[in-house]
C-alpha cells in the first residue's frame, strides 16, 4: 500500500473528516491512503495508515481528531492493524497507544491487539521485529488471558501460526 501524503494533508486542510464513512472506499481519506482498499479490508483511514507503515500519515490523522479506537474491517481496529502488519514498525504500536488506543478492545479477525501480534509471521522477508510488538503490548497492559478471535487467545494463535509456518 502506498499512501499520498499531499493528498491527504489537502483534504485535510480543506475540512476532510477523518471519521466519516461511506461509499466503496469508506472515505476520501481511505481512497487517498490506497486506491485498491474497500473499507471492508481496513475500517477508516488510521487502520489503513497504520497497517501499511505510514507514520507521517498516522500522526496527520491523530492530529486531525482521528477516533484512535474506531471499529470495523478486517482488523477491527488502527491498533491490531499496526500490531499485525509486516509494514507496521513498533512506533506506530506505540503512537496509537501515546493517544489512547484501548489495549485490550475486542474486534476484528484477530480478537485484541496482543493476539494480532502473536500470529505474525516471522519469516526472512520480514524486517518486522514482532517479539517487540508483543512485549510493547504487554508492558502497556495488555491481557495475555484474552479469549476471542479466530485462534481464541493470544497463546493459542502462537502456537497454531508456529505449527503451520514452521512445517
Amino acid at each position: 500500500m502506498e499512501g499520498n501524503v499531499d493528498i491527504v494533508k489537502l483534504l485535510l486542510e480543506n475540512g476532510a473528516d477523518v471519521n466519516t464513512q461511506g461509499g466503496k472506499y469508506g472515505n476520501a481519506l481511505l481512497a487517498a491512503l490506497d486506491v485498491n482498499a474497500q473499507c471492508e479490508e481496513y475500517g477508516n483511514a488510521l487502520q489503513a495508515a497504520s497497517c501499511g507503515g505510514q507514520v507521517d500519515i498516522v500522526k496527520l490523522l491523530l492530529e486531525n481528531g482521528t477516533d484512535v479506537n474506531a471499529q470495523g474491517g478486517r482488523y477491527g481496529n488502527a491498533l491490531q492493524a499496526a500490531s499485525l502488519a509486516f509494514a507496521a514498525g513498533v512506533d506506530i504500536v506505540e503512537l496509537l497507544l501515546e493517544n489512547g488506543a484501548d489495549i485490550n478492545v475486542e474486534g476484528g479477525k484477530y480478537g485484541t491487539a496482543l493476539q494480532a501480534a502473536s500470529t505474525a509471521v516471522f519469516d526472512s522477508y520480514s524486517d518486522c521485529d514482532y517479539v517487540k510488538h508483543v512485549e510493547v503490548l504487554l508492558d502497556n497492559g495488555a491481557d495475555i488471558n484474552s479469549r476471542g478471535g479466530q485462534y481464541g487467545s493470544p497463546t493459542q494463535a502462537a502456537a497454531i501460526r508456529g505449527i503451520f509456518w514452521n512445517m
